[in-house]
């Protein structure tokens, strides 16, 4: 069993910064890959950005650029750092990890870009 809890979220203005936390309670390094999606209201959530165990990296073609996602391997936490944010980005944001067969996540952090 993996548990993710997610932090960070919060309201901010168009073009300002955020960055969201997600500590896991196992060793990360023993995850095949961890990631963060997000929901907006009245959408599909989606992947913003990935990172596997190999340390490669994948993101949304809508936040390239603008987030990055990271990790550290003693705090067993994966970071998503985001910046030029803008009013589409508001969602709820979610943390997951893959171990193997099995999928976790946390129950989310809400981040408004609002003015």
């Amino acid at each position: 069993q993996v548990q993710l809890v997610e932090s960070g979220g919060g309201l901010v203005q168009p073009g300002g910064s955020l960055r969201l936390s997600c500590a896991a309670s196992v060793s990360i390094l023993n995850l095949n890959a961890m990631g963060w999606y997000r929901q907006a209201p009245g959408k599909q959530r989606e992947l913003v950005a990935r990172i596997t165990s190999a340390g490669s990296t994948n993101y949304a073609d809508s936040v390239k650029g603008r987030f990055t996602i990271s990790r550290d391997n003693a705090k067993n936490t994966v970071y998503l750092q985001m910046n030029s944010l803008k009013p589409e980005d508001t969602a709820v944001y979610s943390c997951n990890a893959v171990l193997v067969l099995m999928t976790y996540w946390g129950k989310g952090t809400l981040v408004t870009v609002s003015s």
